[in-house]
């Protein structure tokens, strides 16, 4: 039998731990300067982040916890180039938060030059309640997941950091029924641009919730234009059907995988699987990860039975 708290692994070792001063990470990013490589880590709950020297990953050192403005989730931090993205998003109602306006929204833009003391060098406003995820691979723009006033749901907005001080909206591209304050009638529940966009080439890979999978042509960074989209609700999760969609970099190949929504205990089947893009105008789900299997005797329970029922019947791969 394995003891509740004892960890459980396969062909991976544990080299090292981070209590990150008695802190909860959550989202990371890993920065090289010279031969010295460093660690940071959003916290889950309190704003801010913390910074790690990690060259000995045996012997880790912790050097400093930055805070975060008050009332503000700041989750996600990215970092390419020497800079630094981290997302500035308002607390939900659900989860203690309160009515807007908010005052710290967006994202802020960070030089990492002196890797151990980042220097805020702008901030980047939705005009609503902030971002959630957001997609910096380094250059001249940020695709951010934002929550701009008059939008149901998250949309993607391509901003300019060429001037980080003044950085500033290019384009927006949303699922139409999302611009309630143009009109549009509203969407279903939980159709939001949820893990944020993948740029790779001319193309954005959207992972757009109860919304699908979307594939963008930005070849015109002003007019984003939608190529094709996937469903995926019905028959996964609804809420967060489609959580991450990560494209392969030398096959036309993206993974995609759902987030788990519980309901009084219970939530729909979650999954990972991979979606052939090959024909970009005819995306298509060709296989599904296999459901874990926790070891007899762990202390973690089983995939119910009629979960892995349909599991079952669902097709594993199809050649390309």
């Amino acid at each position: 039998m394995f003891p509740q708290k004892e960890p459980i692994s396969w062909n991976i070792d544990q080299v090292g731990y981070a209590d990150l001063d008695g802190k909860a990470g959550f989202k990371m990013a890993i920065h090289r300067v010279g031969e010295r490589w460093y660690l940071y880590s959003a916290l889950l709950w309190e704003p801010g982040f913390v910074i790690l020297d990690i060259t000995d990953p045996y012997k880790h050192r912790y050097i400093k916890h930055v805070p975060g403005p008050a009332d503000t989730m700041t989750f996600q931090i990215q970092i390419a180039d020497g800079k630094m993205i981290t997302a500035m998003e308002a607390i939900p109602d659900f989860l203690g938060g309160h009515e807007g306006p908010w005052e710290h929204e967006g994202f802020a833009i960070w030089d990492l030059e002196d890797p151990e003391n980042p220097r805020q060098l702008g901030v980047f406003k939705t005009g609503g309640s902030g971002t959630h995820r957001n997609y910096y691979d380094g250059g001249q723009y940020v695709y951010a997941t934002g929550l701009p006033d008059g939008y149901d749901g998250h949309i993607l907005q391509i901003v300019d950091i060429s001037d980080p001080e003044n950085p500033t909206e290019v384009s927006r591209w949303w699922r139409e029924g999302q611009w309630l304050a143009g009109g549009e009638g509203g969407v279903s529940a939980g159709t939001l641009l949820h893990g944020g966009a993948y740029v790779k080439g001319d193309r954005a890979y959207l992972p757009y919730s109860a919304g699908g999978f979307v594939i963008l042509d930005i070849s015109d960074l002003k007019t984003p234009k939608l190529v094709s989209d996937l469903p995926f609700s019905p028959p996964f999760e609804h809420y967060i059907a489609v959580h991450t969609a990560l494209p392969l970099q030398n096959r036309p190949l993206v993974i995609v995988n759902s987030e788990a929504i519980l309901e009084n205990g219970a939530g729909s089947l979650g999954y990972a699987g991979i979606v052939d893009v090959s024909d970009e105008e005819k995306p298509r789900l060709i296989s599904l990860f296999p459901l874990p299997e926790p070891p007899p005797g762990a202390p973690y329970m089983r995939i119910p039975t009629i979960a892995r029922m349909y599991s079952d019947l669902m097709p594993r791969s199809v050649p390309i």
